[in-house]
Protein backbone atom coordinates (compact mmCIF):
# COMPACT_ATOMS: atom_id res chain seq x y z
CA UNK A 1 0.00 0.00 0.00
CA UNK A 2 2.82 2.08 0.88
CA UNK A 3 5.90 2.11 -0.44
CA UNK A 4 9.47 4.42 0.34
CA UNK A 5 12.53 4.12 -1.66
CA UNK A 6 15.95 5.64 -1.58
CA UNK A 7 13.80 8.84 0.29
CA UNK A 8 15.97 11.54 1.33
CA UNK A 9 15.54 14.55 2.74
CA UNK A 10 18.67 17.41 3.26
CA UNK A 11 18.61 20.24 4.64
CA UNK A 12 21.20 22.65 3.60
CA UNK A 13 24.39 20.56 5.36
CA UNK A 14 21.90 18.26 7.73
CA UNK A 15 20.87 14.71 6.15
CA UNK A 16 17.47 14.61 8.44
CA UNK A 17 16.41 12.12 6.23
CA UNK A 18 19.44 9.30 4.69
CA UNK A 19 18.07 6.98 1.29
CA UNK A 20 14.96 5.38 3.23
CA UNK A 21 13.60 2.00 1.97
CA UNK A 22 10.66 0.15 3.26
CA UNK A 23 7.17 -0.89 2.32
CA UNK A 24 3.96 -1.05 4.39
CA UNK A 25 1.44 -3.76 3.40
CA UNK A 26 -2.40 -3.08 3.33
CA UNK A 27 -3.80 -3.43 6.74
CA UNK A 28 -0.53 -3.11 8.37
CA UNK A 29 0.43 -0.52 11.08
CA UNK A 30 4.42 0.59 10.99
CA UNK A 31 5.80 2.39 13.59
CA UNK A 32 8.12 4.53 13.24
CA UNK A 33 10.12 4.87 16.21
CA UNK A 34 13.22 7.20 17.63
CA UNK A 35 14.20 9.72 19.64
CA UNK A 36 14.52 13.79 18.81
CA UNK A 37 15.97 14.41 15.44
CA UNK A 38 15.60 10.59 13.95
CA UNK A 39 13.78 11.44 11.15
CA UNK A 40 10.72 9.72 11.52
CA UNK A 41 8.42 13.19 11.41
CA UNK A 42 10.61 13.89 8.49
CA UNK A 43 9.48 10.67 6.81
CA UNK A 44 5.76 10.97 7.86
CA UNK A 45 5.71 14.25 6.11
CA UNK A 46 6.87 13.43 3.23
CA UNK A 47 4.48 10.45 2.15
CA UNK A 48 1.69 12.65 1.93
CA UNK A 49 3.98 15.93 1.00
CA UNK A 50 3.70 18.01 3.64
CA UNK A 51 7.51 17.93 3.21
CA UNK A 52 8.67 17.46 0.02
CA UNK A 53 11.66 14.89 -0.40
CA UNK A 54 15.23 15.91 -1.83
CA UNK A 55 15.55 12.62 -3.73
CA UNK A 56 13.78 9.14 -3.52
CA UNK A 57 9.98 8.43 -4.33
CA UNK A 58 6.84 7.20 -2.80
CA UNK A 59 4.17 5.28 -3.72
CA UNK A 60 0.50 5.13 -2.61
CA UNK A 61 -1.29 2.30 -3.75
CA UNK A 62 1.18 1.92 -6.82
CA UNK A 63 0.77 5.61 -7.58
CA UNK A 64 4.00 7.94 -7.26
CA UNK A 65 2.57 10.61 -4.95
CA UNK A 66 4.44 13.03 -6.57
CA UNK A 67 2.35 12.81 -9.96
CA UNK A 68 -0.29 13.71 -7.65
CA UNK A 69 -1.72 17.04 -6.70
CA UNK A 70 -1.14 17.94 -2.63
CA UNK A 71 -4.73 18.17 -2.11
CA UNK A 72 -5.91 15.56 -4.10
CA UNK A 73 -3.29 13.25 -1.99
CA UNK A 74 -4.16 14.21 1.47
CA UNK A 75 -8.26 13.69 0.58
CA UNK A 76 -6.81 10.16 -0.06
CA UNK A 77 -4.94 10.00 3.58
CA UNK A 78 -6.14 10.19 7.21
CA UNK A 79 -3.81 12.91 9.00
CA UNK A 80 -3.84 12.78 12.91
CA UNK A 81 -1.49 14.15 14.92
CA UNK A 82 -0.39 15.61 18.78
CA UNK A 83 -1.88 19.16 18.52
CA UNK A 84 -4.72 17.94 17.20
CA UNK A 85 -5.62 20.83 15.06
CA UNK A 86 -9.17 20.98 15.39
CA UNK A 87 -10.80 24.64 13.64
CA UNK A 88 -11.53 26.24 17.15
CA UNK A 89 -14.52 28.18 15.19
CA UNK A 90 -16.21 25.02 13.92
CA UNK A 91 -18.51 22.70 15.71
CA UNK A 92 -16.98 19.14 16.57
CA UNK A 93 -19.77 17.91 13.48
CA UNK A 94 -18.42 20.75 11.29
CA UNK A 95 -14.86 19.66 12.03
CA UNK A 96 -14.85 16.34 11.05
CA UNK A 97 -17.07 17.20 8.36
CA UNK A 98 -14.68 19.11 6.62
CA UNK A 99 -12.84 16.88 3.97
CA UNK A 100 -16.45 15.03 3.04
CA UNK A 101 -17.85 18.93 2.43
CA UNK A 102 -14.43 19.50 0.10
CA UNK A 103 -15.52 16.57 -1.59
CA UNK A 104 -19.18 17.37 -2.56
CA UNK A 105 -21.03 14.65 -0.16
CA UNK A 106 -24.39 16.13 0.33
CA UNK A 107 -25.33 17.22 4.31
CA UNK A 108 -27.39 14.00 5.29
CA UNK A 109 -24.31 11.97 3.79
CA UNK A 110 -22.03 14.61 5.90
CA UNK A 111 -24.30 13.91 9.19
CA UNK A 112 -24.72 10.20 8.76
CA UNK A 113 -20.54 9.96 8.75
CA UNK A 114 -20.34 12.68 11.23
CA UNK A 115 -22.47 10.49 13.56
CA UNK A 116 -21.24 6.59 12.91
CA UNK A 117 -17.76 8.57 13.18
CA UNK A 118 -18.48 9.76 16.33
CA UNK A 119 -20.13 6.25 17.68
CA UNK A 120 -17.00 4.60 16.66
CA UNK A 121 -14.44 6.44 18.38
CA UNK A 122 -16.94 6.02 21.60
CA UNK A 123 -18.58 9.88 21.66
CA UNK A 124 -22.26 10.30 21.94
CA UNK A 125 -23.37 12.07 19.06
CA UNK A 126 -26.10 14.14 20.65
CA UNK A 127 -23.66 15.01 23.66
CA UNK A 128 -20.74 16.15 21.26
CA UNK A 129 -21.75 17.22 17.05
CA UNK A 130 -22.41 20.73 18.23
CA UNK A 131 -19.40 21.43 21.23
CA UNK A 132 -16.90 23.55 19.87
CA UNK A 133 -13.11 22.25 20.22
CA UNK A 134 -12.48 24.44 23.30
CA UNK A 135 -15.72 22.42 25.03
CA UNK A 136 -13.94 18.88 25.13
CA UNK A 137 -11.25 17.70 27.20
CA UNK A 138 -7.64 15.89 25.83
CA UNK A 139 -8.87 12.80 25.12
CA UNK A 140 -11.93 14.30 23.32
CA UNK A 141 -9.95 16.31 21.07
CA UNK A 142 -7.89 13.24 20.40
CA UNK A 143 -11.30 11.18 19.61
CA UNK A 144 -12.18 13.75 17.42
CA UNK A 145 -9.07 13.96 15.65
CA UNK A 146 -9.44 10.67 14.96
CA UNK A 147 -12.79 10.59 13.67
CA UNK A 148 -12.02 13.82 11.34
CA UNK A 149 -9.05 11.83 9.73
CA UNK A 150 -11.20 8.86 9.24
CA UNK A 151 -13.75 11.28 7.74
CA UNK A 152 -13.92 10.53 3.80
CA UNK A 153 -13.18 6.80 4.07
CA UNK A 154 -9.27 6.76 3.38
CA UNK A 155 -7.53 3.63 3.16
CA UNK A 156 -4.30 5.13 4.44
CA UNK A 157 -3.38 6.86 8.12
CA UNK A 158 -0.53 8.66 9.17
CA UNK A 159 -0.04 9.43 12.94
CA UNK A 160 2.18 11.92 14.87
CA UNK A 161 2.60 11.09 18.25
CA UNK A 162 -1.20 11.67 18.70
CA UNK A 163 -1.17 10.21 22.27
CA UNK A 164 1.65 11.84 23.16
CA UNK A 165 0.38 14.80 25.13
CA UNK A 166 -2.35 12.82 26.78
CA UNK A 167 -2.50 11.51 30.93
CA UNK A 168 -1.41 7.74 31.29
CA UNK A 169 -5.04 6.99 31.50
CA UNK A 170 -6.75 8.24 28.75
CA UNK A 171 -3.71 7.51 26.43
CA UNK A 172 -4.24 4.02 27.24
CA UNK A 173 -7.84 4.07 26.32
CA UNK A 174 -7.12 5.58 23.40
CA UNK A 175 -4.60 2.99 22.63
CA UNK A 176 -6.72 0.49 23.14
CA UNK A 177 -9.94 2.35 20.59
CA UNK A 178 -7.17 3.09 17.78
CA UNK A 179 -6.68 -0.80 17.78
CA UNK A 180 -9.88 -2.05 17.64
CA UNK A 181 -11.22 0.94 14.89
CA UNK A 182 -7.89 -0.16 12.41
CA UNK A 183 -9.04 -4.19 13.41
CA UNK A 184 -12.83 -2.80 12.21
CA UNK A 185 -11.60 -0.73 9.13
CA UNK A 186 -8.82 -2.31 7.73
CA UNK A 187 -7.09 0.78 7.50
CA UNK A 188 -3.24 0.71 6.65
CA UNK A 189 -1.66 3.07 9.00
CA UNK A 190 2.14 4.51 9.61
CA UNK A 191 2.40 5.55 13.35
CA UNK A 192 5.19 7.77 14.76
CA UNK A 193 6.41 7.85 18.22
CA UNK A 194 9.24 8.08 20.29
CA UNK A 195 7.80 5.64 23.10
CA UNK A 196 9.17 1.50 23.08
CA UNK A 197 5.95 0.37 24.94
CA UNK A 198 3.78 2.29 23.16
CA UNK A 199 5.64 0.74 19.76
CA UNK A 200 5.31 -2.43 20.90
CA UNK A 201 1.51 -2.33 21.28
CA UNK A 202 0.36 -0.87 18.75
CA UNK A 203 2.86 -1.82 15.70
CA UNK A 204 2.57 -4.95 13.32
CA UNK A 205 5.91 -4.23 12.78
CA UNK A 206 8.62 -1.14 14.46
CA UNK A 207 10.96 0.70 12.03
CA UNK A 208 13.66 1.98 14.43
CA UNK A 209 15.42 5.43 13.25
CA UNK A 210 18.57 6.90 14.18
CA UNK A 211 20.32 9.99 12.80
CA UNK A 212 18.06 9.53 9.79
CA UNK A 213 18.49 5.95 8.97
CA UNK A 214 16.95 3.40 9.57
CA UNK A 215 19.10 0.94 11.69
CA UNK A 216 16.38 -1.85 12.38
CA UNK A 217 12.35 -3.09 11.32
CA UNK A 218 10.67 -6.31 12.09
CA UNK A 219 7.93 -7.63 14.61
CA UNK A 220 8.42 -6.48 17.83
CA UNK A 221 8.67 -9.87 18.93
CA UNK A 222 11.66 -9.80 16.46
CA UNK A 223 13.12 -6.53 18.14
CA UNK A 224 12.85 -7.95 21.59
CA UNK A 225 14.81 -11.39 20.71
CA UNK A 226 17.66 -9.75 18.67
CA UNK A 227 17.71 -6.10 19.01
CA UNK A 228 19.97 -4.67 15.76
CA UNK A 229 22.85 -2.77 17.95
CA UNK A 230 23.03 -0.76 21.38
CA UNK A 231 20.84 1.97 20.21
CA UNK A 232 17.76 -0.41 19.56
CA UNK A 233 19.00 -2.31 23.06
CA UNK A 234 18.62 0.70 25.07
CA UNK A 235 14.99 1.90 23.69
CA UNK A 236 14.43 -1.77 24.38
CA UNK A 237 15.31 -1.71 28.14
CA UNK A 238 12.85 0.96 29.25
CA UNK A 239 9.88 -1.20 28.95
CA UNK A 240 11.52 -3.79 30.29
CA UNK A 241 12.54 -1.98 33.45
CA UNK A 242 9.26 -0.45 33.86
CA UNK A 243 8.27 -4.41 33.44
CA UNK A 244 10.68 -5.59 35.81
CA UNK A 245 9.80 -2.53 38.71
CA UNK A 246 6.39 -3.55 38.54
CA UNK A 247 6.95 -7.25 39.19
CA UNK A 248 9.46 -6.46 41.66
CA UNK A 249 6.46 -3.99 43.80
CA UNK A 250 4.01 -6.79 43.68
CA UNK A 251 6.52 -9.65 45.31
CA UNK A 252 7.43 -7.40 47.57
CA UNK A 253 3.26 -6.71 48.41
CA UNK A 254 2.91 -10.75 48.37
CA UNK A 255 5.30 -11.36 50.46
CA UNK A 256 4.43 -8.38 53.34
Amino acid sequence: MIELRGLSKRYGNRLAVAELSLEVAKGELLVLLGGSGSGKTTTLKMINRLIEPTSGSVRLDGDDVAALTPSDLRRRIGYAFQQVGLFPHLSVSENIGVTPSLLGWSPDQIRERVDTLLRLVELDPDEMRDRRPDELSGGQQQRAGVARALAARPRVMLLDEPFGALDPLTRQRLQDSFIRIRRELGVTAVFVTHDMTEALLLGDRIAVLSEGRMVQIGAPAELMRAPANDYVRQLLDTPRREAALVDSLLSTEDTA
